[in-house]
């Protein structure tokens, strides 16, 4: 027989070489609110620019946290805009809206009084760029403070929290600032309609006797939760601070022991070190929501106290300066 023959006409076609998978898009904390310099004038009358701002302040931590950081804010091409993109980008802060939306970069006079405790004078515009963050790439969205609440600004914030809730769990904090925002039934509105869209809820009792006057604090914190959060931390400075969940209260004693140079950036911090937290918990995507309302005690504790300590590491020492992964210490774990 032919050798030929017993070949088959057609060479079998070669299988096709599968294409790798795309790799996953690590996850990212997106931070929606202002930026501003922070003049801190101390006892003596010197004054010392500092950059800070709320949103700003969390971006930075979670950043020195190892956690991917965008932010979308406000600021101008400027001598203090000069300050703040020089500190964002610094710890690797990318910036999620084109910043240049005011005329002037925003500006706070923080007055120190005794026993470091700041006080603050605004100047402050705020409006919000378009955002744009790669797709898939938020697993967390957090806002606070004065651009949740002030006009024009605050409709953008809202309109961005509700466009990410399909994949991102929400964070805010309250962070009240009745001297430039007032405390009237339309910034309540404001507060409570982002109340209702974020899973985790922060304030401090000032802010709910602010808000909510008329409430007992216990009676606030139910308020909040009937809203929709599945937690709702309560700071309370020198006495620590507690998280309200299913699991019930837990509450955790104030780190002491690292002395204190001023407040600024303590709450801010404990925000930011707390989405860390649930992040090692492996809470962090609108896939995990139901993760989130059932944690235990144990693990909210272990969360919580290692946003205290975060927050004592950054009220030792001067301004919104928070602390790198190595100074916290580990990680949280379940």
């Amino acid at each position: 027989m032919d050798a030929h023959a017993q070949q088959p006409e057609h060479p079998p076609t070669p299988e096709p070489i599968p294409e790798p998978a795309p790799e996953p898009v690590p996850w990212a904390v997106l931070v929606v609110g202002e930026a501003l310099v922070d003049v801190v004038r101390d006892a003596a009358g010197a004054e010392h620019e500092r950059a800070g701002g709320s949103a700003a302040n969390v971006a930075v931590a979670l950043a020195r946290l190892d956690r991917r950081s965008w932010l979308a804010t406000a600021m101008a091409d400027d001598r203090l805009g000069g300050i703040l993109a020089a500190h964002l980008g610094r710890d690797g802060v990318r910036l999620a809206a084109d910043p240049e939306t005011i005329a002037r970069t925003s500006s706070a006079v923080a007055l120190l009084g005794e026993g470091g405790a700041a006080t603050y004078e605004f100047d402050l515009e705020w409006r919000l760029g378009p955002v744009a963050v790669p797709e898939g790439a938020v697993g967390w969205v957090h806002t606070c403070s004065i651009a949740a609440v002030l006009p024009p600004g605050c409709e953008s914030v809202l309109e961005t929290v509700r466009s990410h809730r399909g994949e991102a769990l929400v964070s805010y904090d309250l962070n009240a600032r009745p001297a430039i925002t007032g405390t009237g039934a339309d910034v309540i509105g404001r507060v409570e309609a982002l109340v209702a869209e974020a899973d985790v809820v922060k304030a401090s009792d000032e802010d709910l006797a602010a808000l909510w006057p008329d409430l007992a604090e216990a009676d606030a914190v139910r308020h909040l939760r009937d809203l929709g959060p599945a937690l709702v931390v309560v700071t309370r400075g020198a006495e620590g601070a507690e998280c309200h969940a299913s699991a019930g209260r837990v509450a955790v004693p104030a780190v002491t022991d690292l002395g204190v140079v001023d407040t600024i950036g303590a709450g801010d911090t404990l925000a930011a070190a707390f989405v860390s937290a649930l992040w090692d918990l492996d809470v962090v995507g609108a896939g995990t929501r139901e993760r989130l309302a059932a944690l235990g005690a144990d693990e909210l504790r272990g969360a919580l106290a290692y946003a205290v300590r975060a927050a004592a590491l950054t009220v030792s020492r001067p301004g919104a300066d928070p602390p790198y992964l190595a100074e916290v210490g580990d990680r949280v774990r379940s």
